[in-house]
């Protein structure tokens, strides 16, 4: 189980207070820090904006994936956020993304990155996904979710 080790319940922010991405990317870098401190915070954010600043992370109507990989990173781990207003993110449909999925890894496991990124890809292919992730309303909900979602994708 890929996303359940990279989004522990810990990690899911169920009503984001961020309303642009700036903070958005702050909010989430120290939810996953508080749960997981052994990354270099600054360095974190430079890299996601330094991402962001070539093409968009808002890759798909409401859904948005940034993502870094740093020297101070161990493993992979990641956060989800949930913005009932959406966020103004620049993405690619110009629309408000209303969930995120971040996640920081060691810059020497790409390999690691590829998969927890495909993986994503392929649950968020799934019919009503962000839908239904929208109208959970705890991070024990989302984790389960996501668990099951993934789980559907082996059988």
């Amino acid at each position: 189980m890929v996303l359940g080790e990279v989004f522990p319940k810990d990690t899911i922010v169920v009503e984001l207070s961020s309303t642009e991405k700036d903070e958005l990317f702050e909010e989430l870098l120290e939810t996953i820090y508080t749960h997981h401190p052994v990354f270099d915070k600054a360095q974190a954010l430079h890299v996601l904006n330094e991402r962001e600043s070539k093409m968009t992370t808002g890759i798909m109507h409401s859904v948005g994936l940034p993502h870094a990989l740093i020297p101070s990173m161990k493993g992979s781990i990641g956060a989800i956020g949930i913005s009932k207003a959406g966020i103004d993110y620049a993405s690619l449909d110009n629309a408000p993304v209303h969930v995120v999925f971040m996640i920081i890894g060691s810059d020497n496991d790409t390999e690691r990155h590829i998969q927890i990124l495909k993986q994503l890809a392929s649950v968020l292919q799934i019919k009503n996904f962000v839908q239904n992730i929208l109208s959970l309303k705890t991070a024990s909900e989302v984790y389960n979710f996501i668990c099951s979602s993934e789980e559907s994708l082996i059988q």
